[in-house]
């Protein structure tokens, strides 16, 4: 059986060894035959450039590794050869698709290193944080001096600098998902301590069960204040806190009525917060939650169908309870990691894009009783978030963290970094003031005319100065062989770089053409390699600020 393989990818190392390999380029190839649809690694000798070949797939089988050796300066025929018998790790593209999605992105060290495994394990990974130190937050302190103001506008660029430098990346993304799905404005309560506070305490609670999110949730004083329930009281309800908790937060609307709302209002009255000591003289504090038990209304409840003198951990006890809390917390979980689905407002009225997978991640919550981690590892591990590359709009958070990964900035906690905030707020993701209750609008609505000019601007930034990492690498790649570079190498090789980038065939053509002007890269003198950075630097800056760019 003979199938035609088009290379695709190219670096020049041994994908196996690590070995550098003088004259040779390691190809990624797709193959489509009667054998399982996999991506394969082959490795063409002595050939100038990539170009179709044709292998002969006899005895071929999904548990092989082959290697091809195609010896152009003879007229011998090609043979394909056994280079392995069994086949481990993982596909780099499908490791980079995760780390895009669980995290914020991988630089290609990480994606080669993770590679190399099962992919099952590395979910394993990222599902058990406390398996990897958390960043030293002393150590920022220290550096940092600005953070030891409690008062300070700092904390979102700290947590952007935990988001690119974290070991424990589903940890971080899932302390955004929570924001996401409870914003709270620390320009209501102009108490930042709590607000940073409330942030930690959804990084504790990162892959916790949905009822304890949403006991500590109920108790947070940057909540509290945010949704007026330190304003209800026994005989005077205030509505907001329990409309929004049922309707944005557990269960969406159309699965509870106008009666359910009140009488969980009811159930929360009491639930208030101390005090914070006055600014001056003594800066700000935190404050804490506060139970007044004379303030609560401890009468007979009736909600969701239950009766009874319910306080607020019965309401949520309840809710929790609920398939449509489940289904809701599902078509969540799909929009943030797996696809950009309409806006929450219609989806009471609009079907989920994928049905079936938000019915594998509520069985998932149901039979765990709604442990987190469950429900994601049902997510990682399907076909359906695997199939789904670059089938969302990076948020603007997303984009920032994972372009500094990229670029290898940000490592050490240092001032001068709340520009990463300032960004992420210009293109629309304030950390920590969110528009409204409702969080932020996702998918296209991330995108418009400024927006899109502060994301390219700051992408394009990152990757201006030579001595970026992805450019370093780059440089020290392809020094470490004898030759030039041709455009298609470059463009491939910088593809790869960020992060595995789906460019479409019309963008890369454009790439390599606009590559080919200057003709091939070359590090043989040290003036030669001066300039092939500064092209291998405006290559990469093409690609972030390409459309294909903008999805993870």
């Amino acid at each position: 059986m003979f199938v035609n393989v088009v290379p695709v990818t190219g670096d020049r190392y041994d994908l196996w060894t690590g070995e550098k390999k003088q004259g040779a380029r390691t190809y990624r190839i797709k193959v489509e035959a009667n054998v399982p649809e996999r991506t394969w690694d082959i490795v063409l000798r002595d050939m100038d450039e990539p170009k179709e070949v044709s292998i002969d797939l006899d005895g071929f089988n999904s548990d092989s590794t082959w290697k091809y050796e195609a010896k152009t300066r003879n007229t011998e025929k090609p043979k394909l050869i056994r280079e392995r018998e069994i086949m481990s790790g993982t596909d780099r593209e499908l490791v980079a698709h995760l780390m895009r999605r669980a995290g914020f992105g991988a630089t290609q060290d990480e994606i080669d290193t993770l590679a190399k495994r099962e992919y099952e394990d590395i979910v394993e990974d990222l599902l058990n944080p406390e398996r990897f130190l958390a960043p030293e937050e002393d150590v920022a302190r220290r550096y940092w001096i600005a953070l030891n103001n409690p008062d300070g506008p700092n904390y979102p660029a700290y947590w952007i600098y935990r988001m690119v430098n974290t070991r424990r990346p589903t940890e971080e993304k899932m302390t955004l998902f929570w924001h996401h799905l409870f914003p709270t404005s620390a320009g209501k309560s102009s108490d930042p301590p709590s607000s940073n506070v409330q942030i930690e305490t959804f990084r504790r609670n990162a892959m916790a069960d949905f009822e304890k999110i949403l006991m500590d949730l109920a108790r947070d004083p940057a909540m509290i204040y945010f949704l007026d329930n330190s304003e209800n009281h026994n005989g005077e309800p205030n509505e907001n806190w329990g409309r929004e908790l049922l309707e944005l937060f557990s269960m969406g609307v159309g699965n509870y009525t106008e009666s359910d709302i009140k009488n969980a209002s009811r159930a929360f009255t009491g639930w208030t917060f101390t005090q914070p000591i006055p600014l001056d003289p003594y800066a700000r504090y935190p404050s804490e939650f506060l139970y007044l038990e004379g303030d609560h209304d401890d009468g007979e409840k009736t909600f969701l169908g239950e009766t009874g003198p319910f306080n607020g951990d019965d309401i949520i006890a309840i809710i929790v309870k609920q398939k449509a809390t489940a289904r809701f917390l599902s078509r969540h979980l799909y929009n943030f990691f797996v696809a950009d689905e309409p806006q929450v407002p219609a989806w009471d009225k609009v079907p989920p894009l994928d049905p079936a997978a938000i019915d594998v991640l509520v069985k998932a919550y149901m039979d765990s009783k709604g442990e987190i981690t469950a429900m994601l590892r049902a997510l990682f591990n399907s076909e359906f978030f695997k199939n789904a590359r670059f089938k969302k709009v990076k948020s603007p958070t997303e984009l920032v963290v994972g372009t500094v990964k990229i670029a290898g900035g940000m490592k050490f906690p240092e001032p001068g970094h709340t520009g990463v905030a300032d960004a992420t707020a210009a293109m629309g993701q304030g950390l920590q003031l969110p528009p409204t209750v409702e969080g932020w609008h996702t998918g296209k609505e991330w995108i418009d005319g400024g927006t899109l000019t502060e994301r390219v601007n700051f992408a394009v930034n990152q990757m201006s100065d030579t001595s970026a990492d992805c450019t370093r690498k780059l440089v020290e790649q392809f020094s470490a062989v004898d030759g030039s570079v041709s455009p298609a190498e470059l463009v491939e090789a910088c593809v790869a770089v960020t992060g595995c980038t789906n460019v479409t065939d019309e963008t890369r053509t454009a790439l390599i053409e606009s590559a080919a002007r200057e003709g091939d890269l070359s590090f043989d003198t040290e003036a030669a390699t001066e300039l092939s950075a500064t092209r291998i630097a405006s290559m990469l800056q093409s690609i972030v600020s390409s459309i294909e760019y903008q999805f993870a």
